[in-house]
C-alpha cells in the first residue's frame, strides 16, 4: 500500500513537472513571435569560406544596405517593409550583383530559424523570423546577419533602433534589464532547443 502510495505522489510530481515544462514553453514560443513580429532579418551568404569570397559577401552587404536605407525610412511596421521588400526583390537582387562580381545571386523574402545573436545594447533569441535572404554562389560560405527592419544595420545606436517597435516588456527582455535576464534566457533555450543554427554569423 506504502510502494502505491509513493508511486502516485512520483507520478504526480513528474506530471506537474511536464505541465510546468510545457506551460514555460508556450510562454517563451509566444514571446520569441512577438518579438519577431516587429522585426525583418538580413542574412547574406557567401559562396565559400574563401577570403575573397567573403570579401564579395561584404561589399554585397554594403550594396544591399546601401540600396534599401532610404526606401526603408520612414516606415513604422514590419508590415510595411515586408511588403516593400517583397515588391523590390528584383531591385535588391540587382544591387547585389552589382557588388558580386559576375557570381549568381539569389534574393528571397520568407522564414528562417536564426540563433541567438547579440548586438549593440540587446540581445535576439534564437527563433524563426522574417528574412530577406542574399545567396552568393552555392552559399556555403561564412554568413552575415542582421536587422533590416528596424534599420538597426545602419544604426548609430542600435538599442535605440529598435525601441519604437516594441511593447516595454519585449523591450526590456531583448535589453535584458534588471529582473528579465532569467526570462531571456529561458526564450533563448526554446528557441536553441528547436533551432539547431551553428552559430556562424559576423
Amino acid at each position: 500500500m506504502e510502494k502505491s502510495r509513493k508511486l502516485k505522489i512520483w507520478e504526480l510530481s513528474a506530471l506537474i513537472t511536464l505541465c510546468v515544462c510545457l506551460l514555460t514553453g508556450l510562454w517563451a514560443e509566444g514571446r520569441q513571435q512577438r518579438i519577431a513580429a516587429g522585426l525583418v532579418r538580413l542574412h547574406v551568404l557567401a559562396a565559400s569560406d574563401d577570403p575573397g569570397e567573403q570579401a564579395v559577401k561584404l561589399r554585397v552587404r554594403d550594396a544591399v544596405l546601401q540600396y534599401l536605407a532610404p526606401q526603408l525610412e520612414g516606415l513604422m511596421s514590419a508590415g510595411e517593409a515586408e511588403a516593400l521588400l517583397a515588391g523590390e526583390l528584383d531591385g535588391i537582387r540587382a544591387a547585389a550583383e552589382r557588388a558580386a562580381e559576375g557570381r549568381a545571386v539569389r534574393v528571397t523574402l520568407g522564414e528562417e530559424r536564426y540563433p541567438t545573436r547579440d548586438y549593440a545594447g540587446f540581445s535576439l533569441p534564437a527563433g524563426r523570423y522574417r528574412s530577406l535572404r542574399v545567396v552568393l554562389g552555392e552559399g556555403k560560405g561564412h554568413n552575415w546577419w542582421c536587422v533590416v527592419f528596424p534599420p538597426v544595420c545602419l544604426a548609430a545606436v542600435q538599442r535605440e533602433a529598435v525601441r519604437p517597435v516594441m511593447n516595454p516588456d519585449d523591450y526590456a527582455l531583448i535589453t535584458r534589464e534588471d529582473g528579465w535576464q532569467l526570462r531571456f534566457r529561458i526564450v533563448e533555450l526554446w528557441g536553441e532547443l528547436f533551432n539547431r543554427v551553428p552559430d556562424g554569423g559576423d
